[in-house]
């Protein structure tokens, strides 16, 4: 099993510093119920044995053997060993994520292929997930090149390659995809995103706002799919749909002024678009999510 053999590996070559040989790949080992320093920066963390509790904003996460994270800002997570020993300690393993790996993947690949799998619809700072096969597989070989000093300095820029790779086109791919953000090459995409975030109620051409940061509309529409996995106009619509869903669970029966106020001229458009992303119409859908918002503060 890729797990077990993960769990030898990381016991065998943990060091105190939790550096190693191989750059960004950071080795964690504990032998007892510990709290840690916050930790920060853009990051993937796979627990391979024991757990942790790790706290982000107010809500509190039960971490896992086999499960990973992957952190899209440099935000302070406060993490917390549980049930570990020094017969049964606690082994994770850390690799840094760059803005400028992260691009030069997205740049190289169809936009299809960079969102295949992801089924969140805006991007969350700190994702979790239940580590694949595919990515415990590349975890695993990353590890075993520190038994390979030859191979290493060769091989081990691929296989990081690889985990990125299987993070951008995981469930929670666009997480990852934001911290290419920050690279100089999709810089424009950035300053695009908060354009339309800033305006999301006012209609424009894709052209227009290509120009207006300097890409040819060809270079805007690819990079910009590359990112969001979804074209300008989708990313707007989604937008104004999460907004108006937000208005609507304080005013479920105020459906054509909320739908005017985020954007909609036609009625029948917004509850038809509504519907078909939200899966139930306004009206309805309101007062079921008002009542989870409800249900999760009680």
């Amino acid at each position: 099993m890729p797990l077990d053999e993960l769990c030898a590996l990381l016991a065998r070559h943990a060091r105190d510093d939790a550096t190693t040989a191989i750059e960004d790949l950071l080795i964690g080992r504990e032998e007892a119920d510990t709290s840690l320093p916050p930790a920060t920066g853009t990051r993937m963390t796979l627990i391979a044995q024991g757990a942790k509790r790790l706290a982000y904003d107010d809500v509190v996460h039960h971490f896992q053997a086999g499960q990973y994270l992957v952190s899209s800002i440099a935000t302070p997570l406060k993490c917390h060993f549980i049930d570990a020993t020094p017969e049964r300690p606690a082994l994770g393993l850390c690799l840094l994520l760059h803005s400028s790996d992260v691009a030069e993947l997205l740049l190289q690949a169809t936009p299809d292929a960079a969102s295949q799998n992801d089924t969140t619809t805006t991007p969350l700072p700190v994702a979790f997930s239940q580590a694949p096969d595919t990515l415990l597989d590349a975890s695993v070989r990353l590890v075993r090149l520190l038994d390979q000093p030859h191979d290493r300095d060769v091989l081990s820029p691929l296989v990081k390659r690889e985990i990125i790779w299987r993070l951008i086109t995981s469930e929670h791919g666009a997480t990852v995809r934001q911290i290419g953000l920050t690279d100089s090459r999709l810089s424009p995409i950035a300053r695009a995103l908060r354009w339309i975030r800033d305006n999301y109620k006012e209609p424009f051409q894709v052209e227009d706002l290509a120009a207006q940061i300097g890409l040819s509309a060809s270079a805007f529409y690819r990079n910009f799919q590359a990112v969001t996995g979804t074209t300008p106009i989708q990313y707007q619509k989604k937008i104004r749909l999460q907004e108006a869903r937000l208005l609507l669970a304080a005013n479920p029966k105020d459906v054509a002024r909320i739908g005017s106020l985020v954007g909609y001229t036609s009625p029948s458009q917004f509850s038809r678009e509504y519907r078909r992303h939200f899966g139930a119409p306004p009206s309805q859908d309101a007062i079921r999510f008002a009542a989870g918002i409800a249900e999760t503060k009680g």
